[in-house]
């Protein structure tokens, strides 16, 4: 186990827990394992009160919603270890109110709260300790501070408490923040100096927006248009304090030109703004912003997925330029409260991700002044595909002959998957449920193709059947030779087995990565042949729609870290930093496809016909190797590795798209059809030998 320290931050005694292992698990001794039921050690033989039945119920739900949508095991005898569902940062509770009562029962060594989740996990020295916890707290209603709100905690014991040590995120390139760039008199000066209730000259030149209060000096921004009307110059320029402040800013070098626009936004706990990039062609590179009156953190996000809260201190100036600036998105996520480190550290720069040192931060009234220098020629920045000076906004061509597409998918698919196996492989080990329902519904026997199939995570779903693998990969074939299962190298176009020889085939992610409609109507055809008269297949592709019946597919409400594979997007833009996209085989840049858009990770599909980034973590190797983990690095650059991104090419499918291409084929019937966490699915059931199959014969 880790080496517990405890340290003091203001009246609030904050424990971390610090395991010597990258991503290992706290181990949690388990003593006197009992079968019995959560809640059985000590009432075995004593009659329920029905209330103590209505707790236990409460807490069995928790306990299994908890391994539904989380995948945390509960157990049954005592540990040293508890969730705590109801009591995390997702619910409004704090690191410094949850240890207190956790400390009510015994000595706690470790208080683990992931970031916006509804639970705890809390570990203690000793399991009478815990035991102790387990019988106090479930069913304990806890007002929470600051709030009228209460809670009612329910506790599980738990054999394992996931972690992962994680290393200091880097701010964005080209972000800087600077603390107490005025002092408390001066920031009462510039606070007084608004006038919210003064009439304007220049109609809205002032607005009161609908999450925020908004007022504009120098030139007007239009929200309209997200621009500014760079020939209606608002009268009085800026206000003298600011000049004051600007001449600082330039005499310090934080800004290399006097910004001539100011926007100040007044945002009320509780209100934010969406994620933006200010627009490319209405202001020049540099633009700063002062925070007064509060703190707060700002989110940014990379268009790979990655995201960095930031700390912005009360007083603080931020200053973007750059790839942070041009690239980078940034908002500020309407809610009262925002997850910071516990420990002194949070007061500026990137928010760790560490679980041991989370905590709540009560918001107050802000108030930021935004300047920018307005641009007044076109835009010539290095991030032309987010940049309106730059980038057509005409309609993709796509492949306009078979040999075109080909080539793209030599370039965006095969090679790719040949790089990126290792990982890809290491992401790819739990089958979906109703491709193993499909599986385990055919006969004793059966014999199945399963084309596409990647790492072979369906190949040994049922040890009933005779399954052969097909993928155009060589290194994926090669783990599952690794894995002893049947495979071989092979096209989904021209599948080398006998006509008619399958009672089954499973195409499962495949044939989205095909760049024209006739080729993915080929590769069904190819499957339709391998079967036999009254053989089925079952087809998956990924769906344009990835939010269906009001739910959010997985793909979506998946965090970014969750995942060992992250798909990232527009490698371009990692030249700079720890990132940088390469093209496979020989490890130079890969370029972007000109006419594909490039996806933005874990969001809506805006194209059909995309390309969607892989990023291989930590140079992971072609082929699935054991990971040996290794203590975090005592200097936090040393723990900056360049990663590899990789752009993979995909046709995502509207609904009722594969049913229609399907109908095409004459000989088959689609015998079920459905949408399963953002892919649509079709179960195909062949009736007869095809003219070319009888032909054959």
């Amino acid at each position: 186990m880790g080496i517990v320290d405890k340290e003091l931050h203001g009246n609030c005694s904050r424990l971390c827990l610090f395991p010597p292992q990258h991503g290992c698990l706290l181990d949690v001794a388990s003593h006197d394992i009992f079968n019995m039921e959560l809640g059985s050690v000590r009432k075995s033989n004593q009659k329920l009160s029905k209330t103590e039945k209505k707790l236990r119920q409460k807490q069995v739900k928790a306990r299994n919603t908890l391994l539904r949508h989380e995948g945390i095991e509960c157990v049954s005898s005592p540990t040293k270890s508890l969730v705590i569902a109801n009591g995390g940062l997702g619910n409004g509770i704090g690191r410094c109110q949850l240890l207190s009562i956790a400390e009510e029962c015994g000595s706690v060594e470790a208080l683990l709260m992931p970031p916006n989740k509804p639970y705890s996990f809390v570990k203690y020295g000793l399991i009478e300790d815990c035991q102790q916890a387990y019988d106090t707290l479930n069913g304990k209603e806890v007002m929470l501070e600051d709030s009228s709100q209460g809670i009612v905690l329910y506790v599980n014991f738990v054999g394992k408490v996931p972690w992962e040590v994680t290393t200091p995120t880097a701010l964005p390139p080209g972000l800087r923040v600077i603390e107490d760039l005025v002092s408390p008199e001066e920031e009462r000066r510039l606070l007084e100096s608004i006038d919210w209730a003064e009439d304007e000259v220049i109609p809205n030149a002032q607005k009161s927006l609908k999450h925020r209060r908004v007022k504009h000096f120098g030139y007007e921004f239009r929200y309209d248009n997200n621009n500014v009307d760079r020939d209606k110059p608002l009268p009085g320029g800026l206000p003298d304090l600011c000049n004051v402040l600007l001449a600082k800013c330039l005499k310090l070098g934080y800004i290399k030109e006097k910004p001539d626009q100011l926007t100040i936004n007044q945002y009320e706990p509780g209100q934010g703004i969406p994620p933006h990039i200010d627009t490319h062609s209405a202001f020049e590179d540099e633009i700063i912003s002062l925070s007064l009156g509060a703190e707060i953190v700002m989110d940014f996000k990379h268009p790979d997925g990655q995201e960095v809260a930031v700390m912005l201190p009360q007083r603080s100036l931020l200053v973007m330029s750059g790839e942070s600036r041009y690239l980078w998105t940034h908002g500020i996520t309407p809610r009262k409260f925002d997850i910071v480190q516990a420990s002194g550290e949070w007061k500026v720069g990137a928010v760790s991700a560490d679980i041991g040192d989370l905590t709540l931060n009560k918001r107050g009234k802000r108030t930021s002044f935004t300047f920018r220098k307005v641009r007044r020629s076109p835009c010539s920045c290095a991030y032309p595909s987010v940049c309106d000076s730059q980038r057509r906004d005409t309609a993709p061509s796509f492949p306009a002959s078979d040999s075109e597409a080909s080539k793209l998918e030599e370039k965006y698919v095969h090679e790719v998957y040949e790089e990126i196996a290792g990982h890809f492989s290491n992401t790819r080990h739990s089958p979906w449920p109703r491709v193993v329902e499909f599986l385990r519904g055919l006969p004793c026997g059966a014999v199945v193709a399963d084309v596409g199939c990647g790492n072979g995570k369906y190949l040994g779903v049922s040890k009933d059947l005779f399954m052969l693998g097909c993928d155009r990969s060589k290194n994926l074939v090669d783990i599952c030779g690794q894995k002893g299962f049947q495979a071989f190298v092979g096209d989904a176009l021209s599948v080398p087995i006998r006509s008619g020889s399958c009672d089954a085939c499973v195409s499962i992610a495949v044939i989205h990565h095909f760049a024209t409609a006739e080729r993915r109507l080929a590769t069904l055809c190819e499957l339709v042949r391998l079967l036999r008269p009254g053989g089925r297949a079952l087809v998956y592709v990924w769906a344009m729609e990835q939010e269906y019946n009001k739910q959010k597919s997985k793909y979506l409400k998946e965090k970014r870290a969750s995942r060992g594979g992250m798909e990232e997007t527009n490698g371009d833009a990692y030249e700079s930093g720890c990132q940088r996209s390469v093209h496979p085989s020989n490890g130079t840049k890969q370029e972007i496809h000109p006419k594909l858009p490039v996806h933005t990770n874990r969001t809506s599909f805006d194209s059909q016909d995309l390309l969607v980034p892989w990023h291989l973590k930590d140079g992971s190797k072609k082929k699935a190797e054991p990971t040996k983990s290794q203590p975090p690095p005592s200097n936090p650059a040393d723990s900056c590795e360049p990663s590899h991104v990789f752009h993979r090419y995909y046709h995502v499918f509207c609904e009722g798209e594969l049913e229609q291409v399907c109908k095409s084929l004459g000989c088959i019937k689609a015998i079920e059809s459905y949408y399963d966490q953002g892919n649509w699915c079709v179960v195909l059931e062949k009736q007869y030998l095809s003219p070319r199959e009888t032909r054959g014969l």
